[in-house]
């Protein structure tokens, strides 16, 4: 707790603090004391706004934080979606402090994605074909309801009552109405987000499938097949981690079920975060494409991707000896070479201790097992949080002098 509470002193709160900008009405509790109540509850597992006003009353840690004030779960929440671009960051700022602590050597970083649950459920999805089958029956009953209440207008001090003007929407109308207009705008968007493929050369035609769905709750989150093989509403937030001491140096979401085209811009976010490119990347092989490796190794950074699912029986065959790869050899071909070598074995093999490890101590030590904010843009926000107080961890753990690494930041970005 006080770690987090010496910590968030030492960052850039600028943004948040510029924000507040009225001369009257100033917010009931300091930006600063809101943001290590929000980063250390990331850092606990406690992320729910109603479960932190709870901890501020019952947790002493929580209190001592807080210095005895009790922001409400509105208030909290609030603060939370107001600034998610600053929160954001914050991310990036002990990402940077990991760096001057040494915890980042760029060395091998792994690649990975992990199937996140939206907040909503699979149940309020529809699909395309459905909509329209949808659509048609609401227009009809709109119709009917239209056409009887038509029939029976010479009765209107009857029907609507003396005090009404008699052209109000009637009672049953209004949620067979709310309802059509919510599948319209739904189709509308399936329809966008097809044309929007076809443009940018994802898909062949504009035409939306009839098994296309779009979740009415959170419509930006998408049917996914997550690791226990069950289809969930979900995201799916991706991680590159530093193998020398499991630092998350990238984290982004996407609404792709597929990681096939996540490979490069990953690479890149970690060359932008830290203005550097890492030695060596690895990937599984859902992030297998020949294109994407050619412009990974573009970059003069070594490519680690599996062409296919390796199986454990094949790690235990002999390992060839000839290194590098023989000439003439497809691009598949060669990796498919390299990672059967003992070096290439050997790296290989960082990646699953490396990413994976990480997603099991975010989703099993940190709770962080569904999105509790909907919306792409609000969930991108939340997980750059979950990653910041994973970050924040191992700074904490490696015992980091917090005021020597904040000098070292600040005389960098000021040279």
């Amino acid at each position: 707790m006080y770690f987090v509470s010496d910590l968030v002193e030492t960052l850039d709160l600028t943004a948040i603090y510029e924000s507040y900008s009225e001369e009257r009405g100033y917010p009931p509790y300091h930006p600063l004391l809101m943001t290590k109540l929000l980063l250390y509850g990331y850092c606990l597992g406690v992320r729910s706004s109603r479960r932190l006003e709870r901890a501020t009353k019952e947790d002493v840690a929580f209190r001592i934080l807080c210095a005895g004030n009790e922001p409400d779960f509105r208030t909290i929440a609030a603060f939370r979606v107001r600034h998610l671009e600053a929160l954001d960051d914050l991310f990036l700022q002990v990402l940077r402090l990991c760096q001057e602590a040494g915890l980042v050597k760029l060395g091998h970083v792994a690649i990975d994605g992990t199937k996140v649950r939206a907040n909503a459920s699979k149940h309020k999805a529809m699909s395309y074909g459905r909509m329209e089958q949808e659509e048609k029956r609401l227009q009809a009953l709109v119709r009917q309801i239209l056409d009887e209440a038509a029939q029976v207008d010479e009765e209107e001090d009857a029907l609507y009552g003396p005090d009404k003007r008699g052209d109000e929407l009637p009672e049953e109308l209004a949620h067979p109405v709310t309802r059509l207009k919510k599948i319209q705008e739904a189709k509308a968007a399936l329809e966008a987000e097809a044309r929007g493929k076809a443009e940018r050369g994802e898909a062949k035609t504009a035409e939306v499938k009839a098994k296309a769905q779009r979740n009415f709750t959170d419509p930006d989150s998408r049917i996914m097949l997550s690791s226990d093989k069950a289809f969930v509403q979900a995201y799916n937030a991706q991680a590159a981690v530093d193998a020398e001491h499991q630092v998350i140096v990238a984290a982004e979401v996407v609404q792709e079920a597929n990681d096939k085209a996540q490979l490069v811009p990953m690479v890149e976010a970690v060359a932008d975060n830290l203005g550097e490119t890492p030695e060596l990347v690895s990937a599984d092989a859902g992030y297998w494409s020949e294109e994407a490796v050619e412009q990974v190794e573009d970059y003069w950074i070594e490519a680690l991707v599996a062409p296919k699912k390796i199986r454990h029986r094949e790690w235990v065959e002999t390992p060839v000896e000839e290194d590098p790869p023989p000439e003439g050899l497809s691009v598949r071909d060669r990796m498919a070479w390299i990672l059967r070598t003992e070096r290439g074995r050997a790296e290989y093999g960082k990646r699953k201790i490396t990413a994976e490890s990480v997603f099991g101590q975010m989703k099993g030590a940190m709770g962080f097992r569904e999105f509790l904010l909907r919306g792409y843009r609000k969930v991108q926000g939340e997980w750059k949080m979950a990653s910041t107080a994973h970050n924040v961890l191992k700074l904490f753990r490696a015992g980091a002098d917090l005021r020597a690494l904040a000098g070292l930041r600040l005389g960098s970005e000021a040279g």
